[in-house]
């Protein structure tokens, strides 16, 4: 969805996205991040029931339930060898999907908002293990077209819950502002929207905004762009402290061209 290739070809007209896929991975540890997302074309695209495969990389379903990733990817922009397979596991599945937008275009489901994940890799040599979170954001039209922004976070509780909470802007003014627990049993919870917590703002002085009962900070700030950011953050969540992994995305710097001129840098095709 952040292609600039897939955004230059809706630009003059009917654009086809089979032709705009992309396997992305991002690794943060004490070598460095390392990051991928080649664009392929639908030459390089496979489908079925089980499995997606986008050039050397695939997605597979496995028969005891779990995901299974194998990557074989390059780098970019310090190139860099990417090998190495994740397995995520379920610990309940969630199938609703919610809208978000105010015309039903978008819509956002928690698939496996309780799971745990294990990765191994050759290239960088690594391994390790532990919670996880896995979800699906589908549309029928470009994301610019109906946010201006969003600020995004996730929570693992200490019994394997998961806190998600999701505030959006919308095109036409409205707000979305939704916070669920997902409990290990696939029960969900309701919960009151926290008051919002500004954090301090990065390199490309994006806006960065989260949820908090009280003070949030930035433990560990991973990803810095002129329209994205991720980091750690240390915030109250339910009643007890917590980390959180939060996202902002500003898509009004997304569309702007200068950002379209970057991202070739690190979206090569």
């Amino acid at each position: 969805m952040f292609s600039p290739y897939y955004a230059a070809m809706r630009r003059k007209g009917a654009a086809d996205p089979t032709h705009h896929v992309a396997i992305n991975l991002a690794l943060y540890g004490v070598r460095g991040p390392s990051w991928c997302m080649t664009e392929r074309g639908a030459d390089a695209l496979l489908q079925t029931e089980t499995t997606l495969r986008i050039g050397p990389s695939q997605l597979a379903h496995q028969p005891d339930g779990s995901l299974l990733i194998r990557i074989d990817e390059r780098a970019a922009p310090i190139p860099r060898r990417l090998v190495g397979q994740i397995r995520l596991t379920p610990r309940a599945r969630f199938a609703r999907a919610y809208g978000i937008d105010d015309s039903g275009r978008h819509h956002w489901t928690p698939l496996a908002p309780c799971a745990t994940v294990s990765l191994d890799f050759a290239r960088p040599g690594l391994a390790w293990s532990g919670h996880a979170y896995l979800d699906s954001n589908a549309g029928s039209a470009p994301l610019e077209a109906d946010f201006t922004r969003w600020d995004w976070s996730r929570a693992t509780l200490p019994d394997g819950g998961t806190i998600v909470l999701y505030d959006a802007t919308r095109a036409s003014g409205s707000r979305l502002a939704l916070a669920r627990h997902f409990h290990p049993d696939g029960t969900v919870t309701t919960l009151p929207m926290p008051p919002r917590a500004t954090l301090p703002r990065g390199l490309w002085r994006m806006q960065r905004i989260t949820h908090s009962e009280t003070t949030a900070r930035i433990l560990h700030s991973y990803e810095d762009s002129p329209f994205y950011t991720r980091a750690l953050v240390q915030t109250h969540l339910h009643g007890q402290p917590i980390q959180a992994v939060q996202e902002s995305l500003s898509l009004t710097r997304f569309s702007q061209r200068w950002v379209q001129a970057l991202l070739p840098y690190r979206m090569p095709r």
